[in-house]
């Protein structure tokens, strides 16, 4: 701490700020165990408040006959008897009597099935219980606090938790008081619904795992994020971090879920990194928690292990990063000691190959910042629903993938590749938008969808759901309002025939059918509406049909032409970014709807230019068309002074 008084006394004489990282090692939560010294900290003075680990204990019978067996050591969560032709269960939870279970087994091939909690060995706080995490924060933020409190929320500004996750315990993280905050929460007990996280229980299981795995990620977005971020709104400084595998497809046991995980935190994060981790294409997950829940930055730890890299990879992994929402670069990159660098780049003055171009970078980077990194309103005409209900409506425990990769590789999700395909080819920025965002912030408005944010307010003029074979009612009903009043839905992959809610699956299936009678066609209703079924998307199919609903989009590429661009709207500016991330220079005309008065800003040199423009009529739409010019990994703003 010595060490670290005088860093900040310097820091605050040369008008800079520090950022607290909460761990010796990573990931964060065990105060200095993994990657750090070894010593188990938190468990060693919290050891009930480690780690829990859901483990099933299980035994086949065949009726009539009698069952017995001694309850294993745990907390017991739940006893269930399934006929595996039926599938009818019996719960057995309450039949425990001095620590056995008895049980007349009826006529049949039944599994029965005893669940418990108990402590996985992991050495990290338990992410899911805030009394728990309340411990970590005491032992880690805590102690900054009671030493440097003049320094917080100047100087300190910020604390970054690192690559906490659920997929330790091998993918089985639980905890204790699950039964009964579920109760609290859905005002039934979800015991006898414990084996659909293992197995199918019927027309039931896809709504059961919703309900558990979705009650799961919510306990650990409200556990360990929420608990620091709600320390760090009592102490003046802002919270950020990410989470581990971020690029893992199905998240349920990994991240939970990736979306709200990032509700409760300030700033939410995302790591890219080396080892072919392709975490670009998760990015506008990332930022769209953030434009979901109203938050201004979103950070990104960029640049670790990825080598000494060359300057064109690094301005082409911050252009894509800056054009998918991310507008805080926290560069992975200056060591102590410059000859034991473990994760190279040294992105530092030391280093002969970065020496000489890093005053560049950094101005460009902090144009990036002064133009972007604020709470502005993101524009995007398409909102993607966000496919968490088939992701854990098709999820299980112990799945042949293993826990580090997620378990199970979820057939229908396809919404990555549809969101890359929607900014990397068609060029059409979008918003995913969570389920619970929907139901408690969207608004069908005419033939619009509008996420009612008092800073980041969006208006959607298309809906794509991508493949979903479990689909929240509540969501379907909504989207099927908005088809109703003449708004436009696209469909990719597969269509929903299950509800997330239990008793709704055929409500589902007969709103699919309203909206898609015939999956090859497309199919008008008299207000206006059109719904479209892309089995297999591709970029030509997807731009085919968005150029079907929407007359005038905000941004339009000539065909073969597409940049990566963002528009924000911030203070009545409009604020558009450019960049060629393709392998060759594009010469362009680019179609901004409505009347705009362009000016040029480039992040490279500085300058500010007028381009060659002219005005156009689409329909019954104004638009400016824009001449841009970029060399391969070039970028530029589009400034309008005077946006509605």
């Amino acid at each position: 701490f010595k060490m670290y008084g005088i860093a900040l006394n310097k820091a605050k004489e040369l008008g800079m700020t520090m950022c607290i990282y909460d761990e010796y090692g990573f990931p964060s939560g065990s105060a200095g165990a993994i990657n750090g010294d070894g010593i188990p900290r938190f468990a060693n003075r919290f050891p009930d408040h480690t780690v829990k680990r859901l483990d099933k204990h299980e035994q086949d019978m065949t009726g009539p006959g009698l069952y017995a067996a001694e309850i294993p050591a745990g907390r017991l969560m739940s006893i269930v008897a399934m006929d595996m032709e039926t599938m009818k269960r019996v719960d057995l939870t309450g039949r425990v009597k001095d620590g056995k279970v008895t049980w007349s087994v009826p006529k049949g091939t039944w599994k029965v099935m005893i669940f418990v909690c108990v402590k996985d060995g992991d050495p990290n706080v338990d992410y899911l219980d805030p009394e728990g995490v309340e411990h970590f924060v005491q032992m880690t933020h805590q102690q900054y606090y009671n030493r440097f409190k003049e320094h917080f929320g100047s100087t300190i500004d910020g604390t970054f938790n690192d690559e906490p996750t659920m997929y330790r315990a091998k993918g089985r993280m639980w905890t204790g008081a699950f039964n009964e905050k579920f109760a609290v929460k859905h005002g039934f007990d979800p015991a006898p619904f414990y084996p659909a996280l293992w197995y199918e229980i019927g027309p039931k299981t896809s709504a059961a795992r919703n309900y558990l795995f979705g009650f799961r990620s919510e306990l650990y977005a409200t556990g360990f994020p929420k608990v620091i971020q709600d320390w760090c709104d009592q102490h003046g400084i802002a919270a950020t971090g990410h989470q581990d595998q971020e690029e893992v497809v199905n998240p349920v046991s990994v991240a939970g879920d990736l979306m709200l995980c990032f509700k409760h935190q300030d700033i939410p994060g995302v790591d890219k990194i080396g080892g072919n981790r392709p975490a670009e294409r998760f990015y506008k997950v990332i930022s769209s928690a953030a434009y979901n829940w109203d938050k201004a930055l979103v950070m990104s730890e960029t640049y670790g292990a990825m080598g000494d890299i060359s300057w064109q990879t690094m301005y082409h992994v911050a252009m894509e990063q800056y054009t998918k929402g991310i507008n805080q670069l926290i560069p992975h990159a200056v060591w102590y000691d410059d000859k034991k660098v473990t994760f190279k780049p040294e992105l530092s003055w030391r280093h002969k190959k970065y020496a000489g171009e890093l005053p560049q970078y950094n101005t460009y980077m902090s144009r990036l910042n002064v133009m972007l990194q604020n709470h502005g309103r993101h524009i995007a005409d398409i909102a993607v629903l966000y496919p968490i209900a088939t992701l854990q409506g098709s999820h299980h425990l112990d799945g042949k993938l293993g826990h580090y990769k997620g378990g199970v590789a979820v057939p229908e999700a396809d919404y990555v590749d549809v969101g890359e395909l929607l900014a990397t080819e068609v060029g059409r920025d979008y918003t995913f938008i969570h389920p619970e965002v929907l139901d408690e912030k969207c608004r069908v408005t005419g033939r619009s969808l509008v996420l009612e944010n008092p800073i980041n307010h969006e208006t959607y003029r298309v809906v794509i759901m991508p493949g979903h074979k479990t689909i929240s009612w509540s969501n379907l009903k909504k989207i099927k309002a908005f088809y109703d009043q003449g708004g436009k839905v696209i469909a990719t992959g597969t269509l929903p025939s299950r509800s997330a809610e239990f008793g709704r699956d055929e409500e589902v299936v007969k709103a699919i059918a309203a909206m898609f009678p015939r999956a090859a066609e497309i199919v008008n209703n008299k207000q206006g509406g059109m719904a479209i079924f892309l089995e297999t998307p591709t970029s030509s199919l997807l731009r085919e049909a968005l150029d079907r609903m929407v007359e005038v989009y905000d941004v339009t590429f000539e065909v073969g032409k597409e940049l990566r661009y963002i528009h924000k709207i911030k203070d009545g500016q409009g604020i558009y970014f450019f960049a060629n991330l393709s392998k060759r220079p594009i010469s362009t005309w680019v179609e901004l709807r409505g009347p705009v008065s362009p000016e040029v800003w480039n992040p490279h040199t500085g300058n500010i230019s007028a381009p060659q423009s002219s005005r156009v009529k689409r329909g019954d739409s104004d638009v400016t068309r824009v001449k841009i010019e970029l060399p391969v990994t070039g970028s530029l703003f589009i400034v309008n002074k005077d946006a509605k």
